[in-house]
C-alpha cells in the first residue's frame, strides 16, 4: 500500500525522486512544447513591455479531458494514457509496461509514445508497440488511422463551416481594425488621381493642422515627420502604445499632486470622519428621498404614506427651525440640518406631485370606473384605494367628489353610446331582412310543425329561421345591457349605493383623514352637491328609460350616418354584446358610404312601424322574445323606481316608468296579435297528412295547433302580467293589464280558432293536382304536401295514408276535429282562463257551436256520396220488377239490392276503420240510418203488399238491420218500425194472420241467411271483449249523441214485436 502511495506521489508531481534536490526545470513549462517555441515565447516576453495584455490569452490545455496538471497549477495537453492510434489496443501504457519500459520514472520516454503530444515519434512508437506486427495488421491499423482522421476532418470541417461567415466578419473587422490604427484611416496606396480627398479632410480634422495634406504624403516618408505614425501598430511606434504613453505618465503626475495631500493629510482624515458622523446623525432625511421613490416603484403606497408623513415633519421642523433662529446668525448645524431638510423636501415633493397627478389620473379613467382589475375586484374597491391615498397624500379637490363626477359623465357617455350603436346594429339587419324574399307558408307552417314536434320530443326550441332569432336575440341583448342587474342599470344601482353611502357618511368612516387632519374637510359632500348628484341620477335612469321607450313605441331609425364615423374610444363604446349578441367588429357593421342598406319597403305589413320586430317573423319566435324583453323592461323599471331620488322625487318619474312599462306591454300586444293572426292563417299549411305517433288515428294537426296556441297563451300570459321578479315597488309600477288588451287578446285567440278550423277544412275539401312532383292546389295556390316523398301514400302502424283520397282526408280531418272537439279546444279553453282570469262561457258555447257545425257539414259531405249511393242501389232493387216473389212462392232469399248496398257499406267501413276507427261508429250508424230511410222512403212508393211482398220486404229489412246490428241507433230503431208501419197499411187482415205462422219459417230462412253471409259481412260483427283495439290505434268508442241499440237482443225481436202489433191491429178491427 506504501509503495502504491509513493507511486502516486511520483505520478502526481511527476518527478523522479521522492527526494529531490532542486525543482526540475522542464516543470517552469509545458512539457509538450519544444524548445524552439519555448525560446520563442521568451524572446517574444522580452519584447513586450506590457504581460497584462497575455492574461486575455488562455490555453488549451484545461479543457482537455485526461491531460496532466502539477500541483503548481502547470499543466499541459499530454495525457497520461490513451489508445492505440492503429486501433490494436486500449492503453498504450500498458503495452509498454509489458515490454519492461521504464515509462512511470521517464516522463518523457513516455511522451514520445503518446499521439497527444508534441514530442510524439512515430519510428519509436511502431518499433516498440508493434514491433511483432506483420504487413497485414499495419495495413488494416493505416485504415483505422485515416478513418479517425477523416472524422476529425469532417467535425473540424463542419465547424468550419458552420461558422464560416463570423470568421470572415471577424477576419474583415480584425483587418479593418488594425489597418485604422496602423494608417489612422489613410489609403497607404491612394489614387494619385486626385489630390483631395474626403479622407484626407476627415484625417485633418482629426490630426490638426499638420495632418491637412495627410492624403498627400508618402508611406515612404519617414515616421518622424509623420505625428500619425505614434499610435500606428508598428514596431518604431512600440505597436500604437506610444502615442498614449506620454499622457499617461501626465496624468500619473497630475493624481499624484491631486490626491497625495488628501490620502496623506490627517487633516483631511478628520474631516471626512466629521462628513461621515453628520450623515450618519441625518440619515433619515438622505434616506427619506430614495425610500418614497422605492415605495412609489414597488406601490407600496403603506410604507409611502409613513414615510412621506416622516419627510414632511422634517421639512415643519426644519421650517419652525428657521422662524425660531429668525436675523439671528445659525451655527453650522442648524444651517446644515436647514440645508439638508430643504433639499430632502425638495426631492421628495417633486415625486409626490407627480403621483398625484398619476392617481388623478387614474381615479377618473374609464378603465377604473367601469371595468373590473385583474383581481376580479370591482372599479369601486379600486376608487376607495386611491381616494385613500389622495387623502393620505393632502390634496385641494376633494377626490370623492372628482371620482363622483367622473362615474357619473362615464355611465351617462356609454348610455349614450350603446343605445346609438345598438339602435343602428338592430336597423341594419332589420333593414336586410325586409329586403328580403318574404318567407313561403310553407317555411313558417315548417317552424309551427317544429314547434309541436319539439312539444313532443323536449329538444330545444327552434322558432324561426337563423336570420330572425339572431335579430331577435340581439334587440333582447340590447334591452338586458340597459336593464339588466349585469348591464348599464346594475351600474346606475351601484353608482346610487356609492353616493348615498357617501351622503350618509357611511363610506367615509374607513377613510384616513391625512397629515394632521387636512383631509377632514373632504370627507363630507356639500349641499349643493348632494343635490346634483341626486338629479344626475335621476337623469341616468331618465335616459335608460327614454332609451327603452323610443326602441319600443318610436318608429324605425332613419339615420344610419353613425355607423360611417369612427367609433370613440372612451368610456364610451362598451361592448354591445353579451352572449349570442353581435360585436361592433362585426364584418357585416363595415359598411360603404356608398352603398348603405335602403330602408324598408312599404308593403303594408303590420311590423312596418315597430322597430323592435324583426321582419317576416312569427308568431311564436315574438312571444318567446317579446316576454323576455318586457321581462327585463318589467324588472328593469321597478329597480330604477325603488332608488330613492326617484320614489322622494315629486312624481313624474315614476309615472313615466310606469307609462313605459303599459306602452311597452301595449305595442308588444299589438305586433304580437298581428304576427297571431297572420300565422293562424297559415296553420293549414302545417298539415302534412301523417298519423300522430301518439294517436294513429289523427295527424300531427292537432298536436301543432295545441302547441302553437298553447305556446301563443303561455308567452301572452307573461307579456301581459309582467314579471317584476317581486320588487315592493312592484305593485306601483306594473300595474294589472287593462280590459282593452285582455278583450284584444280574447278576440284574437277566438278568431284564431275559427280561422285554423277553416283551413282544416279547406285542406279536407280542396282537390289536389300533381305538379312538378310536388302536390298543390289550384287555382288558389294552396300547397297541402310539400315534399316529393309525402305524395306516396305514408305507411304508419294504423294503416296506411293516402293524401290523394278526398274521403281519406275528409276521414282524417274529421278525426283531427273531434280530437279538437273533445280535448284540445276545452284545454286552450282553460289554460286560456287560468292565465287571465277570465271566464269564457260564451266564447266557449260559440266554439263549440262552430265546431259542431264544420263537423257536421265536413261529415254530411263525406257521407253524402255513400247516401246517393245506397239511394240509388235500394230504389232501383224495390221498384225492380223482379223484386216481387211469384204469387203463392214463399221468399227463400233476400234480393241482391240489399247484398250490393250492403257491400258498399263494407267498402266505407273498411276506408272508415283504416283510416281513422274512431269515426267507425258514427259513419255506420249515420249510414245505417240512412239506409233504413231510404228503404222507408222505397217501400212507400209501392201501393199494396200481399203476404208473398210482405215476408220479402221483411226479410229485406230484418236482414239489414240484424247485420248491422252493432251500428243501430234509436233513429235507426224509429225508421225501422215506421216501415213496418207503413208495411202494415198497406196489407189486408188476412196477409197479417197468414204472417204469424210463417215467423218461424222466416227465422230460420235470416238464420241461414245470415250464416251463410258472415264472412262477406264480418267487419259489422261487434268486436270481442278482449280483442285488440282497432287499427286506428283509438277504441271503438260511440260517439257523443248516437245511442247503441243492445246487441244481445235477437234479430227478429222487431219482427215479433210488430207482429204482435199486427194481432192487436187485427182484434181491434
Amino acid at each position: 500500500m506504501a509503495a502504491g502511495f509513493d507511486r502516486s506521489l511520483l505520478d502526481f508531481y511527476q518527478i523522479q525522486s521522492l527526494n529531490p534536490q532542486e525543482w526540475p526545470n522542464d516543470k517552469n513549462n509545458d512539457s509538450d512544447v519544444s524548445e524552439d517555441e519555448t525560446i520563442k515565447k521568451k524572446i517574444n516576453r522580452r519584447k513586450s513591455r506590457y504581460q497584462a495584455l497575455e492574461r486575455a490569452v488562455s490555453t488549451r490545455s484545461s479543457i482537455i479531458p485526461g491531460s496532466e496538471s502539477s500541483a503548481s497549477g502547470v499543466s499541459n495537453l499530454v495525457q497520461r494514457d490513451e489508445p492505440d492510434p492503429l486501433g490494436t489496443t486500449e492503453s498504450v501504457v500498458q503495452t509498454l509496461k509489458r515490454m519492461g519500459l521504464p515509462i512511470q520514472e521517464d516522463i518523457r520516454l513516455r511522451n514520445r509514445f503518446l499521439l497527444s503530444s508534441t514530442t510524439f515519434t512515430p519510428a519509436l512508437f511502431l518499433s516498440k508497440v508493434h514491433q511483432n506486427a506483420d504487413t497485414q495488421s499495419l495495413v488494416a491499423g493505416l485504415d483505422v488511422l485515416s478513418r479517425s482522421i477523416d472524422q476529425k476532418s469532417a467535425s473540424l470541417k463542419v465547424l468550419v463551416e458552420s461558422n464560416f461567415e463570423r470568421f470572415v466578419r471577424a477576419k474583415a473587422t480584425i483587418d479593418n481594425v488594425y489597418k485604422e490604427m496602423k494608417y489612422r484611416g489613410v489609403d497607404p496606396n491612394p489614387p494619385r488621381a486626385r489630390g483631395h480627398s474626403r479622407h484626407a479632410s476627415r484625417n485633418s480634422f482629426r490630426s490638426g493642422s499638420g495632418g491637412a495634406i495627410a492624403g498627400l504624403v508618402s508611406p515612404s516618408v519617414p515616421v518622424a515627420s509623420d505625428p500619425r505614425k505614434k499610435n500606428a501598430l508598428i514596431k518604431e511606434s512600440e505597436y500604437g502604445v506610444m502615442g498614449v504613453k506620454t499622457p499617461l505618465l501626465d496624468v500619473s503626475a497630475k493624481a499624484e499632486d491631486v490626491w497625495g495631500p488628501a490620502l496623506g493629510g490627517r487633516e483631511k482624515e478628520e474631516n471626512l470622519k466629521t462628513v461621515a458622523s453628520s450623515l450618519d446623525g441625518y440619515k433619515e432625511y438622505v434616506e427619506a428621498s430614495a425610500s418614497i421613490s422605492d415605495s412609489i416603484k414597488r406601490k407600496d403606497y403603506e410604507s409611502l404614506v409613513e414615510e412621506y408623513g416622516k419627510a414632511r415633519r422634517f421639512a415643519d421642523e426644519a421650517r419652525q427651525l428657521a422662524e425660531r433662529i429668525g436675523a439671528n446668525q445659525p451655527t453650522d448645524a442648524q444651517l446644515y440640518r436647514i440645508v439638508l431638510a430643504a433639499r430632502m423636501w425638495h426631492d421628495v415633493n417633486e415625486q409626490i406631485e407627480a403621483l398625484k397627478r398619476d392617481v388623478w389620473r387614474r381615479l377618473i379613467s374609464p378603465q377604473n370606473i367601469g371595468k373590473p382589475d385583474t383581481t376580479g375586484r370591482q372599479g369601486g374597491d379600486q376608487h376607495m384605494e386611491l381616494i385613500n391615498l389622495l387623502l393620505e397624500l393632502g390634496v385641494e379637490d376633494n377626490p370623492i367628489w372628482v371620482w363622483l363626477l367622473s362615474r357619473y359623465d362615464y355611465l351617462k357617455s356609454k348610455i349614450q353610446s350603446t343605445v346609438e350603436r345598438s339602435k343602428v346594429e338592430i336597423e341594419i339587419l332589420r333593414r336586410r331582412l325586409s329586403n328580403g324574399e318574404k318567407p313561403s307558408p310553407h317555411t313558417i307552417a315548417s317552424h309551427m310543425r317544429a314547434l309541436g314536434r319539439q312539444s313532443m320530443e323536449r329538444k330545444s326550441p327552434t322558432f324561426d329561421s337563423v336570420e330572425i332569432v339572431e335579430l331577435w336575440e340581439l334587440m333582447v341583448t340590447f334591452v338586458n345591457n340597459l336593464l339588466s342587474p349585469q348591464g348599464i342599470m346594475g351600474e346606475v344601482l351601484e353608482f346610487w349605493e356609492t353616493v348615498d353611502g357617501f351622503i350618509d357618511g357611511n363610506a367615509q368612516r374607513t377613510l384616513p383623514v391625512g397629515y394632521n387632519g387636512e383631509s377632514q374637510k373632504h370627507h363630507r359632500l356639500s349641499a349643493q352637491g348632494t343635490i346634483d348628484l341626486q338629479k344626475g341620477t335621476v337623469e341616468l335612469v331618465g335616459m335608460l328609460r327614454e332609451a327603452v321607450f323610443m326602441f319600443i313605441a318610436g318608429p324605425p331609425p332613419e339615420d344610419l350616418s353613425l355607423l360611417l364615423s369612427p367609433l370613440p374610444q372612451s368610456p364610451a363604446t362598451p361592448a354591445t354584446s353579451l352572449s349570442g349578441a353581435l360585436s361592433p367588429r362585426d364584418p357585416r357593421f363595415n359598411l360603404d358610404p356608398n352603398n348603405i342598406p335602403p330602408p324598408s319597403p312599404k308593403r303594408g305589413e303590420a311590423w312596418e312601424k315597430f322597430a323592435f320586430w324583426p321582419p317576416w317573423s312569427n308568431s311564436i319566435s315574438g312571444v318567446h322574445f317579446l316576454s323576455k324583453i318586457l321581462a327585463a323592461v318589467g324588472s328593469g323599471a321597478s329597480e330604477m323606481a325603488g332608488i330613492s331620488p326617484v320614489t322622494q322625487g315629486d312624481g313624474s318619474e315614476i309615472e313615466r316608468l310606469r307609462g313605459l312599462v303599459n306602452v311597452a306591454r301595449e305595442r308588444c300586444v299589438t305586433a304580437l296579435c298581428a304576427a297571431w293572426n297572420r300565422d293562424a292563417e297559415n296553420i293549414k299549411y302545417v298539415e302534412d297528412w301523417n298519423r300522430s305517433p301518439d294517436r294513429k288515428d289523427v295527424t300531427k294537426m292537432p298536436a301543432s295547433f295545441s302547441a302553437f296556441e298553447g305556446a301563443l297563451l303561455g308567452g301572452m300570459q307573461k307579456i301581459l302580467y309582467v314579471s317584476a321578479d317581486s320588487e315592493p315597488t312592484a305593485g306601483n309600477i306594473v300595474t294589472p293589464p287593462p280590459t282593452k288588451l285582455l278583450q284584444m287578446v280574447r278576440s284574437q285567440y277566438v278568431t284564431t280558432l275559427y280561422k285554423a278550423l277553416s283551413g282544416m277544412v279547406e285542406n279536407a275539401e280542396r282537390p289536389l293536382k300533381k305538379a312538378d312532383d310536388d302536390w298543390t292546389i289550384d287555382p288558389d295556390g294552396y300547397v297541402l304536401i310539400t315534399s316529393p316523398t309525402a305524395t306516396r301514400p305514408s305507411t304508419v302502424a294504423g294503416g296506411t295514408i293516402d293524401a290523394n283520397d278526398r274521403n281519406v282526408r275528409m276521414l282524417l280531418t274529421l278525426s283531427n276535429l273531434q280530437a279538437l272537439r273533445s280535448e284540445v279546444v276545452p284545454g286552450l279553453n282553460t289554460q286560456f282562463e287560468n292565465a287571465f282570469s277570465v271566464k269564457l262561457t260564451d266564447e266557449t258555447k260559440t266554439i263549440r257551436d262552430v265546431l259542431g257545425q264544420i263537423d257536421a257539414r265536413l261529415f254530411q259531405s263525406y257521407t253524402r256520396p255513400s247516401v246517393e249511393t245506397v239511394r240509388k242501389i235500394v230504389r232501383a232493387g224495390v221498384s225492380s220488377p223482379n223484386w216481387l216473389p211469384q204469387p203463392g212462392q214463399r221468399p227463400r232469399e233476400v234480393r241482391p239490392y240489399v247484398y250490393e248496398a250492403l257491400l258498399s257499406l263494407v267498402l266505407v267501413h273498411t276506408q272508415v276503420s283504416t283510416t281513422a276507427a274512431s269515426l267507425t261508429s258514427q259513419v255506420l250508424s249515420y249510414l245505417l240510418e240512412q239506409t233504413s230511410r231510404e228503404l222507408l222512403d222505397a217501400l212507400k212508393t209501392r201501393p199494396q203488399y200481399s203476404l208473398e211482398a210482405l215476408m220479402q220486404a221483411t226479410l229485406d229489412v230484418e236482414f239489414v238491420a240484424q247485420t248491422l246490428s252493432h251500428y243501430t241507433t234509436d233513429r235507426a230503431s224509429e225508421l225501422q218500425s215506421l216501415i213496418y208501419q207503413e208495411l202494415d197499411g198497406r196489407t189486408d187482415n188476412d196477409a197479417r194472420a197468414r204472417l204469424q205462422s210463417e215467423l218461424p219459417e222466416m227465422r230460420a230462412v235470416l238464420k241461414r241467411l245470415r250464416e251463410a253471409a258472415k264472412s262477406e259481412f264480418a267487419c259489422f260483427r261487434k268486436p270481442k271483449r278482449s280483442a285488440a283495439p282497432a287499427p286506428g290505434g283509438a277504441p271503438s268508442t260511440p260517439t257523443p249523441g248516437l245511442d247503441r241499440r243492445d246487441t244481445a237482443q235477437s234479430g227478429m225481436s222487431s219482427l215479433s214485436s210488430n207482429s204482435a202489433a199486427l194481432a192487436a191491429l187485427e182484434r181491434g178491427m
